[in-house]
């Protein structure tokens, strides 16, 4: 019996997706995250630095982020985003920013870093179709209802009030 626990325990552990996996990028010879990662991996030095300065000195739409009501029980977003991509660098803090302004949990929130050919370690994102980084891609009791796509149209807090808010 032992030793069918410590196979299963064994499997499990192996088969476990590696969150926040660090490579070198073959381009810049710097890291970068593939794969399932979380606001942890931001942490590192390797990039907090961009991180953390764009969320810090990022100034909120906060008029137009109280016309947003973004429902926690149904909504939730998926960002697909590259650290090597300078769009991505720059808008998926704000966004995060703007996620924590408006009280959105992480829980709710499924973070995929993909390499320069939009590969994501393992995972197939291609029901994501991604051709641009970063994409934020939004849902409403499972459904797709809306996209940002490499910049916003407008701003982050506009273009989250068109997608969230029926006018």
């Amino acid at each position: 019996m032992k030793s069918l626990f410590f196979i299963f325990f064994f499997s499990l552990v192996t088969l476990a997706q590696i969150t926040n996996q660090c490579v070198i990028d073959q381009k810049s010879g710097k890291p970068m995250l593939v794969g399932i990662c979380d606001r942890e991996a931001f942490k590192d030095t390797s990039f907090a630095w961009w991180y953390n300065s764009e969320y810090e000195n990022y100034n909120l739409d906060k008029e137009t982020l109280a016309h947003v009501n973004i429902d926690n029980e149904f909504h939730s977003i998926t960002i697909v985003m590259g650290t090597w991509c300078s769009d991505s660098r720059r808008e998926v803090p704000r966004f995060y920013k703007i996620l924590d302004s408006l009280n959105f949990p992480s829980a709710k929130v499924k973070l995929i870093m993909v390499d320069r050919k939009k590969e994501a370690a393992g995972i197939d994102i291609s029901p994501f179709n991604i051709e641009l980084v970063p994409t934020m891609i939004f849902y409403n009791d499972g459904l797709e209802v809306g996209r940002i796509i490499e910049t916003p149209k407008e701003t982050l807090e506009k273009d989250l009030e068109g997608i969230l808010v029926k006018k």
